[in-house]
């Protein structure tokens, strides 16, 4: 892990993990909001290839109600950013930001507690990525 996201490497292949990781998301009570294809992106905006490289927007509308509620700022770091990218030797990366590393974790002690328990949700989603 690095100092500011949630990381887990694997040996499967890109599309088997972008399929897993709506329904494990889903199971810790996120949605996705937005998909953003980063490969189609850079090809069409500046005619460079890349790697796949999908950022999902991920809600959990009762925490960021909460968070929102505590500070507006926070709107700024939603949705939670997941992203899918495949990797140059095989195998795919998935990564999240960590909210205890952001300024939000640094806000209200309720601010801190949301972010503490997005955290810890989706490290479960990144765990269980296989």
């Amino acid at each position: 892990m690095s100092d500011f996201t949630i990381r887990k490497d694997v040996a499967s292949g890109y599309e088997k993990v972008l399929a897993q990781v709506p329904e494990l998301l889903k199971a810790e009570g996120f949605g996705i909001l937005t998909e953003i294809d980063v490969k189609d992106t850079l090809k069409k905006k500046i005619g460079v290839d890349f790697r796949r490289y999908k950022i999902l927007g991920a809600c959990n509308p009762p925490l960021a109600h909460k968070a929102l509620s505590t500070q507006l700022e926070v709107g700024v770091m939603l949705p939670c950013n997941i992203v899918v990218c495949e990797n140059d030797g095989g195998g795919t990366t998935v990564m999240a930001i960590d909210p205890m590393q952001t300024i939000a974790a640094r806000g209200a002690p309720a601010l801190q507690e949301v972010a503490k328990t997005v955290r810890e949700k989706l490290s479960r989603v990144i765990e269980k990525v296989s």
